[in-house]
């Protein structure tokens, strides 16, 4: 069993999410289909956009499933269920309503020319208005847009609760023993591969909770994975030793995948190979990014203690202030690199600048998922610990 603070994995799951703002505000100047859309647009940065695309989200289902475990630990079924739900829900109901309707506002005044003033769309917000279509399909109002995270982190919370502590750690003794060599890398591989080329053909990713199989069948195991491997120590030092091989499959498939889509539509041949590839370079990215963490960051810090908590707060806020930005400096004209830059500053300054509000104002603290009382520094505000654990972030 683990006995050592795995803050390695805390700061996975700080670099994760700041990821997350350098991929959102790429996804202003690709071609692929978002709120708000660069008059730059191309599929100049979408190579770079996929060394990150396959994993970055399962890499935090994977931190999620580990910080959950050690909740169940300490707190129990019944504890955990309550306390998860109050601390991701709240923040979603919250979050739909106040800090996400102006994404779809943005986006019907930029893709169907719509006129009325955000007051006028705050009402047919409520109401569930689906009349604002083109050639795409119409908005589904309301959204939760990138707030997806939460009610599916919910739901396996509440799968993981409902499964017990006893039967996790049976379970992950088991598995970790048989993620062994090889079979680390290809076992998990397969699992996504086989789910992928069986679900996504007739599952799209849609982020609707009760109509996402290929996502549930990919994120799930991800997630429960995560839950049963946190306290087998055998598997961490597994991804160690895996590191530099794992990456060198990860960048491969990569190159393969980059090259795959280059091709003309008549010459993407062999679909299911290229789903394995997929597949490969997302669990292969997962466990390179937990091998060097481990061997790199496992240390504690101030730095660690305020970023643990300041995370989740950024992440609720962070697309809401890029599609916002993004859409005023249209009219400023200024040179898409520099552009992107600008929208990297403003977004990480004007998120950390409400967080600094947001931690010390009890009331407003449960709505961005923090706890009602600011973490006691005393015990050093770790996210993922053995024993005595608390305020244990999603």
């Amino acid at each position: 069993m683990q006995t050592k603070r795995l803050y390695f994995l805390d700061w996975i799951r700080i670099i994760a999410f700041f990821l997350l703002i350098l991929y959102h505000v790429g996804m202003y100047y690709v071609t692929w289909g978002w709120h708000v859309k660069s008059p730059h647009a191309s599929d100049a940065i979408e190579p770079l956009m996929m060394l990150t695309n396959p994993w970055r989200m399962s890499l935090l289902f994977l931190v999620s499933g580990v910080a959950a475990a050690f909740l169940l630990d300490k707190l129990g079924s019944a504890t955990l269920a309550r306390q998860r739900s109050f601390r991701l829900l709240l923040p979603l109901v919250f979050g739909m309503l106040v800090i996400v309707p102006p994404q779809p506002y943005f986006e019907v005044v930029e893709k169907v020319a719509y006129a009325g003033s955000y007051a006028d769309f705050m009402q047919l917000y409520v109401r569930a208005y689906h009349g604002f279509c083109n050639q795409d399909g119409c908005l589904t109002l309301p959204t939760w847009n990138h707030l997806w995270f939460l009610p599916y982190l919910w739901l396996y919370t509440m799968i993981l609760a409902a499964i017990g502590a006893a039967r996790v750690s049976r379970a992950g003794d088991k598995l970790a023993h048989a993620l062994q060599g090889w079979r680390l890398i290809v076992l998990p591989a397969a699992l996504l591969a086989a789910a992928r080329i069986v679900l996504l053909p007739y599952w799209p990713h849609t982020n609707n909770l009760v109509a996402d199989w290929h996502n549930h069948a990919t994120y799930f195991p991800i997630f429960l994975a995560g839950a049963l491997l946190a306290k087998q120590p055998l598997f961490w030092e597994q991804t160690e030793r895996a590191r530099f091989a794992s990456l060198g499959i990860a960048l491969a498939c990569w190159a393969g995948l980059v090259s795959y889509y280059s091709l003309p539509e008549a010459m993407q041949a062999h679909l299911n190979l290229q789903r394995v590839a997929y597949a490969l370079l997302q669990w292969s990215a997962i466990v390179t990014v937990c091998g060097f963490a481990r061997r790199h960051l496992d240390f504690d810090s101030p730095k660690r203690q305020y970023l643990t908590e300041a995370v989740f707060p950024v992440y609720i806020l962070h697309q809401t202030l890029i599609v916002r930005f993004a859409h005023g400096l249209k009219v400023a004209g200024i040179a898409p690199a520099t552009e992107g830059l600008v929208l990297v500053v403003l977004t990480v300054t004007v998120s950390f600048g409400v967080f600094e509000v947001v931690r010390r104002v009890a009331v407003l603290r449960p709505l961005f998922g923090l706890p009602m009382a600011p973490r006691d520094r005393t015990h050093g505000g770790s996210m993922i610990r053995p024993t005595r654990l608390s305020n244990v972030e999603t």
